[in-house]
Parts: C-alpha cells; sequence; structure tokens
C-alpha cells in the first residue's frame, strides 16, 4: 500500500477495555440480516436488468434507458429522503421503501414471465424503485449508532456483508438467469427486499431523536445544509470526494474493465473483479480490528492506495499483478469507507444525520455518472491507457489533499455512549 503524508501520524491507540461487539445486539443481527439480503437483492439486480432488456429485444439503449429511469429519481430525490427520514425516522421510511421496491419488482417478474413488456413499463417501475431507493439510502447512516455502542465494528461488519453480497449477487443472477430467466431473477430480487422489510420492522420499537420543529421539507432541507456545512472537515471531505468521483471513479470502472476485458478476456476480468471483492473484505476485518486515534487520516492514508486501481490495466500489467493490485485498492477503499461512515455516525446529532447523510451521498455519487459519460469522448482524444493513467495520478493528489487539511487529517475518534434500548441481551 502506498505511503501517505502523515501516515506515522495515524496510529493506533490502544483501548483501556475491549469493546462489546455489534453481535450482541439482537437489533444488530437483524438490521444485518436486512441489509445483507437487500444488498444480495441490488447484486442481483443489475443482471437481472440488463438481461431482461436485452432478451425482450431493446438492446443496448434499452438497457441505457432503463437504468437512467433506475438511478435517476435515486440522485435527485436521496435529499428529501433524508429529510423525510429524520421527521419519520428511519426504519419506517426503510420498511417502506422496502416494500414498495418489492412491488416493483415483482411486476417486473409477473411482466416478464407473462409475455413481452413495454420498454416504458420496465422504465417507470424501475424510477418507481429508484425513489423508494432514494428514500431508503439516507436512513442507513441514521439507523447504526442506535444498535449497539460498537459503531465502527459494526460499519466493519456491514462492508464485508458489502462485498459478499457484490461478489455473490450477480454469480448468483447469472445462474438463475443461465438456468431459469430474467423473471425469475426479478421474482428473487423482489422477494430479498421483502425479507428485508420483515427484519426491518423487527426494529420498529427504536427511539430516534427528531428534530425539535416540524419544518417544511425546503426548511428541513435548509436545516441540514447548515449541519453540513458548520464542520470544515465534513464538506472538505464531501468536496474533493466530488472531485474524485468525476475523475477517478467514473471514468475507472469502465475504461478498466474494457481493458482488461480486451487483454485477458472476460473470465480475466471476473478475476481481477473478484480479487477487488476480496480486498474489500480484508479491509472490512482491519476495520474490526484497528482502533486509530485519528479514522480520517488512517482511512485516507489507506485510499492512496486505491491509485492502483486505474494504473495497473493503465499501465498494461500482467494479470497476476493487476488482480494483487485490485485486492490492495479494495481494500484500501473498504477501510477509508469503515473509518468514513464511523466519523459520521458518531459525530453529526442524532436528529439531523440522516439529512447530513443524504448530502455526503448527494455529494458523492452525483457525479460519478457524468464521469462516466466523459470517460469515453475524452479517451478517444487521449487513448484508454492514458487516461487511467491520467486518474491514477490525480486519485494521489486529491487524497493528498484531502488530509493536508488540518480539520480532516486532525479529527479524532469519538466513542459513544450506548444507545438506549429494551433488549434484554444488550
Amino acid at each position: 500500500m502506498t505511503a501517505g503524508p502523515g501516515a506515522a501520524a495515524a496510529t493506533v491507540a490502544p483501548t483501556a477495555a475491549p469493546e462489546p461487539g455489534p453481535w450482541r445486539s439482537t437489533r444488530f443481527r437483524l438490521f444485518f440480516a436486512a441489509r445483507s439480503v437487500s444488498l444480495l437483492g441490488d447484486g442481483m439486480l443489475m443482471v437481472a436488468l440488463t438481461t431482461a432488456v436485452l432478451a425482450t429485444g431493446y438492446g443496448a439503449s434499452g438497457v441505457g434507458w432503463t437504468l437512467a429511469a433506475w438511478m435517476g429519481p435515486t440522485a435527485l430525490l436521496v435529499l428529501f429522503g433524508g429529510v423525510l427520514a429524520d421527521r419519520f425516522t428511519p426504519i419506517r421510511l426503510m420498511v417502506g421503501a422496502d416494500l414498495v421496491r418489492c412491488g416493483t419488482q415483482s411486476t417486473v417478474a409477473v411482466l416478464l414471465l407473462t409475455g413481452r413488456p413495454a420498454l416504458w413499463q420496465i422504465m417507470v417501475l424501475m424510477a418507481a424503485s429508484g425513489v423508494a431507493t432514494a428514500f431508503f439510502q439516507p436512513g442507513i447512516a441514521g439507523v447504526v449508532p442506535k444498535l449497539t455502542p460498537a459503531v465502527q465494528q459494526a460499519n466493519a461488519v456491514l462492508r464485508i456483508s458489502e462485498a459478499l453480497s457484490t461478489l455473490l449477487g450477480p454469480a448468483l443472477a447469472g445462474a438463475l438467469v443461465a438456468f431459469l430467466g430474467p423473471g425469475e431473477v426479478f421474482a428473487a430480487d423482489a422477494a430479498s427486499y421483502l425479507a428485508s422489510a420483515c427484519c426491518l420492522f423487527g426494529l420498529r420499537g427504536m427511539r430516534f431523536d427528531r428534530p425539535s420543529r416540524r419544518d417544511a421539507l425546503w426548511r428541513g432541507l435548509g436545516r441540514g445544509w447548515q449541519e453540513f456545512r458548520s464542520r470544515r472537515w465534513l464538506w472538505s471531505v464531501i468536496a474533493v470526494w466530488a472531485v474524485y468521483g468525476l475523475c477517478v471513479f467514473g471514468p475507472a470502472m469502465p475504461l478498466s474493465a474494457a481493458l482488461i476485458t480486451q487483454s485477458h478476456g472476460s473470465r480475466g476480468y471476473g478475476l481481477v473483479a473478484s480479487a477487488f471483492g476480496a480486498g474489500t473484505i480484508l479491509g472490512g476485518l482491519l476495520g474490526l480490528r484497528l482502533r486509530p486515534r485519528r479514522p480520517l487520516l488512517l482511512g485516507g492514508t489507506a485510499m492512496f492506495a486505491f491509485a492502483l486501481y486505474p494504473l495497473a490495466p493503465g499501465l498494461g500489467w500482467p494479470l497476476p499483478a493487476i488482480m494483487a493490485a485490485q485486492a490492495v485498492a479494495g481494500t484500501g477503499f473498504a477501510l477509508w469507507g469503515v473509518m468514513w461512515s464511523t466519523s459520521l455516525q458518531t459525530r453529526i446529532p442524532s436528529a439531523a444525520l440522516s439529512r447530513v447523510s443524504a448530502y455526503d451521498i448527494a455529494g458523492s455519487i452525483t457525479v460519478i455518472p457524468i464521469g462516466r459519460a466523459l470517460a469515453g469522448p475524452v479517451a478517444d482524444q487521449v487513448g484508454e491507457s492514458r487516461m487511467l493513467v491520467v486518474s491514477s495520478v490525480i486519485a494521489v493528489i486529491t487524497i493528498a489533499v484531502m488530509i493536508a487539511i488540518p480539520d480532516v487529517r486532525n479529527l479524532t475518534a469519538v466513542r459513544p455512549e450506548p444507545a438506549p434500548t429494551s433488549d434484554p441481551e444488550e
């Protein structure tokens, strides 16, 4: 892993006494089950959607339109999802969102199993699913600190589950498509959201802090923005991350996939993707063990490793070297994710956490589709390999800028007090 500035300062401070693990909480186990099965469904959805649209004869342009219909509402409405999650509590919104997604996926399954659906029908249903996702995602940050005092460990476990689901979801969907069909994959996807809703319903008795005033939506957004901009470490990271998403995350995935597939075939790309997934699992395991005094400094230093993601295929390394590079990149990416999520969840007031998380999501992901859209035209002009090498250089520069900001690198870890609970096991 590439060393970064101030790496020596990111030392791990020993704790006076071990924290109780998140598994002791029945509520965490329910939430973990809900997230795991929901993430598995998310992992299946891309394969299911692509194969369904292609199988019904709408071609690559149809795939693009349906993906846009699915992802667009999420990007547009996630801020409102944060406001509503803080107002009505995250669990209510997440259960409702899962039930909506179960309904949309079930309807697509029925349409595929009984005939040839029109493209507009699939697009409308996927747009409804995207709206539900916008209302689901911001609440996750608000729930985790209420489940267990071991917030960092909980985030690490959830990160490992996400990595496993990312690996297993597409493989399971591919097997179902091969032996059954895309309609059956959508049915399985619907079942995953229903199972998630049932698990989350078991958390309905949790207590959440709510805003003192029931403002209108726009005023609620404004109060969330005040919480967001009042913390320099928070908006500084998101500002840097927007550049990173545009110049690194955006072009890295499609161009890397294209180069690896051209040089090593689809099997080689599958091995590389699996190596990255294995790295994210390792990063999650490190997040379980490490107790940094300055979490964002440690996580930022680890993120230097992600520069290898575009660099290895850009320089045309042999397949084993690319796999090793991707594993290291995945480790750094996952460790950063654990440290960032924990910092956010332990330093933002509970009553505003979903709204602030929505600003985090919006600022972090909305530029990625722009980066992906621009990657092809720019690569046509300068070449795919050169574009990836430039992305790698930008990755190093942006992370260096981020951890050079005093409010970011000097942010210290916070140990939250245990959340009040009636769970006899806690």
